[in-house]
């Protein structure tokens, strides 16, 4: 087996493709209305699915965390340490919930913590200082 992608149940389908499309940058394969949407990001294939329908699919109901939650984190690499700063701003003057400011970790990565409108952890990192 290879793994092929990652993917989310969503609530809101819309406003979680704008997020990923239009805020972290990822390509978009499908409408942003269908139950089954898949994006692309640096060659990895993200898919958000919305809960209503995989239930409907499944015949079976899932319990879900509301709010910010932290089963997983989504992390995405920038250059260097200035850009993980820029991003932090940018993505969250789009609307992102700031989680951890950008800090530089003992283990010398500069990073950051946003969470995406359903409460999703999006960690924005670098190792390179310049």
């Amino acid at each position: 087996m290879r793994l092929d992608g990652f993917g989310i149940f969503v609530d809101d389908m819309a406003v979680m493709v704008r997020f990923y499309r239009d805020v972290l940058g990822f390509e978009i394969k499908e409408d942003e209305n269908t139950s089954n949407v898949f994006l692309e990001k640096d060659g990895t294939l993200f898919l958000l699915y919305r809960k209503t329908d995989f239930e409907k699919m499944t015949n079976r109901k899932f319990s879900y965390c509301n709010g910010v939650n932290g089963h997983y984190e989504i992390a995405l690499g920038v250059g260097n340490y200035a850009e993980v700063d820029k991003e932090y701003e940018r993505i969250t003057k789009a609307g992102a919930q700031g989680i951890l400011e950008p800090t530089t970790e003992p283990w010398g990565q500069r990073t950051c913590y946003v969470a995406d409108p359903e409460g999703n952890l999006i960690e924005i990192g670098s190792f390179n200082e310049k």
